[in-house]
């Protein structure tokens, strides 16, 4: 592995106290390199970002789903109530409920959802984990297809050889690594370009599973993460646009012109991803772009630094 870039400033009072050290990978249009920052050539895990691409691998193995509940396949969602709500519709559609999930049982990443939740008297659950509408999307597809359920984790079972045959056919990359995500799914790996150039091709796409995909991510960004989120609020500024972000500070956006952005911090810190994708769509133009909210965008990446209660530094990128 190269050595790590200087990919932000961390300033406090005007002073650089830290950085952080990552990769961005820049598409053009057509598909080219437009520009990038240290490695984005070897495999990454991008971890949820994948989302999107195995809920392709589902719909092309038969899964039946569209809207909002295909958004919320494609999620890490906050744990409001629209979201559980959502998922227990995609397992009654199923004739399953959450006793049929695997995910480990959590609370909802959303503060506020988070606080609702408890205040509610409830516990940890494998509905309220943030990967609960992916697991549930999973079951239906195995269920369409009469495969076992009770096994639908297992890198060999059927859904997930499918799941992984498209994930390397619009990543264009031969999956080097499969690892076990925070989920308990399986986690393939490939390049920022590679997801970068995924994720242009379901942008792109005027027919089939990834159009689906696509159309559900964008007329419903907020089943896809949550409506306080700095994801969704940065879909709605750009028009048309996908996109999708992961722990270890992972994020890819693509437009509908075929432009894409993909990005990953070395630290995996959640506080500069943001920061890190508005700058990198400034740097493509596409913040000057008439029919996008510059402003909305820019907005999404301010992430300010407090003293004593105020504002007194913040985390700005360097490319």
């Amino acid at each position: 592995m190269p050595q790590p870039v200087v990919v932000a400033e961390i300033v406090r009072s005007g002073f650089v106290e830290g950085h952080h050290y990552g990769s961005v990978a820049a598409l053009e249009a057509d598909g080219r390199v437009a520009w990038s920052v240290g490695n984005v050539e070897s495999a990454i895990l991008p971890r949820s970002c994948n989302k999107p691409l195995q809920a392709v691998g589902m719909l092309r193995a038969g899964l039946d789903l569209d809207g909002d509940l295909l958004a919320l396949a494609s999620a890490s969602h906050s744990g409001e109530p629209f979201h559980l709500e959502g998922v227990c519709r995609i397992l009654a559609g199923a004739g399953l409920d959450e006793t049929a999930l695997q995910t480990p049982p959590d609370y909802p990443i959303d503060d506020q959802a988070r606080e609702e939740y408890l205040r509610s008297g409830a516990a940890r659950s494998s509905i309220a984990m943030n990967c609960s509408g992916k697991h549930a999307a999973m079951l239906a597809t195995c269920v369409a297809n009469g495969w076992d359920t009770a096994t639908y984790l297992d890198a060999a079972h059927p859904l997930q050889v499918a799941i992984a045959e498209a994930f390397a056919d619009l990543t264009g990359e031969k999956v080097e690594v499969v690892a076990v995500d925070g989920c308990g799914a399986p986690l393939l790996s490939t390049s920022l370009t590679g997801l970068a150039r995924a994720f242009r091709a379901l942008s792109l796409a005027t027919e089939g599973p990834e159009k689906r995909v696509a159309d559900a991510i964008r007329a419903f960004p907020e089943f896809t993460s949550g409506t306080r989120r700095d994801e969704a609020a940065l879909l709605r500024a750009i028009p048309g646009s996908i996109g999708k972000a992961g722990a270890e500070s992972c994020h890819v956006v693509a437009l509908a012109d075929g432009r894409a952005v993909a990005l990953k911090t070395d630290d995996g810190a959640a506080r500069v991803r943001p920061v890190l994708m508005a700058a990198a769509l400034e740097r493509l133009g596409v913040t000057g772009e008439s029919w996008v909210d510059g402003a909305a965008v820019r907005r999404t990446g301010v992430v300010e630094l407090l003293g004593g209660g105020r504002p007194v530094g913040e985390i700005r990128a360097t490319f």
